[in-house]
């Protein structure tokens, strides 16, 4: 579902993302873990059409995110870390808006809707203004908009960062029925080791722009003789505290601009 050959992506003498290569099964649940400033978000934006590669290739669900943009952007939906809803339109609004933008029919819009308004517990909240929800309602908000026009693949970007324990368990049960139901890849970034270990299928490592491991949870553990996967991630990346690369907020205007928003 996602193919990577040789990616590199270099701001001026700086290189982002060091020749990474990389695969993503269809209907796999996949973690792409790095300390802050590793070029996780570089990928994720070359992959999903906000940024140009400086060298290799990238496909999802057979499309080329430089030669075929659109194509590739109607196969995924994305949740990034920032919050991207409108808080001065209901929750059934924000989704509309949504929909509109993807060109989906009027009929299947409603019924979507609606399905994937229940499916994240929110239709009877669907007439409140989002600036009304709480932290957990806006991402779960925010998970089914992505998901309205049917996605093959659906980026999550530290989708659970901020949330307690019973709002990130109940996210990851919808997003797991999700993957199971309807076979949708799942991509995702956390900071939550032992979310990643517990609910990805794969996990790739990434520091200072390279892959340094991927893997089972239960592989990288055994290759780095550790009993947890984070104890892991750290002798494969260190204990030095890293700084961010970049704002959220960069990275939210460059999504903005390249949706139209």
């Amino acid at each position: 579902m996602i193919e990577v050959k040789n990616l590199t992506k270099k701001f001026d003498d700086f290189v982002a993302v060091d020749n990474i290569s990389f695969q993503v099964k269809e209907g796999e649940i996949f973690a792409f873990l790095g300390p802050n400033g590793a070029g996780k978000s570089t990928t994720i934006k070359m992959l999903t059409t906000l940024l140009a590669p400086t060298t290799g290739t990238m496909t999802l669900n057979g499309h080329d995110p430089v030669r075929e943009p659109s194509a590739v952007r109607r196969s995924f939906g994305i949740v990034f870390q920032d919050p991207s809803l409108d808080d001065e339109l209901t929750a059934y609004e924000n989704m509309e808006f949504h929909g509109v933008l993807y060109d989906v029919p009027d009929k299947l819009r409603r019924e979507r809707i609606e399905y994937l308004l229940k499916f994240v517990e929110l239709w009877d909240r669907r007439d409140n203004l989002v600036k009304e929800f709480s932290g957990g309602m806006k991402r779960r908000l925010e998970i089914a908009r992505g998901l309205l026009h049917h996605p093959k693949i659906f980026f999550l970007d530290e989708p659970t960062l901020g949330l307690d324990p019973q709002t990130r368990n109940s996210l990851w049960n919808h997003l797991k029925e999700l993957n199971k139901n309807e076979k949708t890849t799942i991509f995702f970034t956390t900071h939550y080791m032992e979310e990643a270990e517990r609910i990805a299928d794969r996990i790739a490592i990434i520091d200072h722009g390279k892959i340094i491991a991927s893997g089972t949870a239960e592989e990288l553990k055994q290759k780095t003789n550790t009993g947890s996967l984070e104890d892991a991630f750290l002798s494969l990346t260190g204990k030095s505290i890293r700084e961010e690369s970049a704002s959220p907020n960069d990275h939210m205007r460059t999504m903005r601009r390249a949706h139209g928003h």
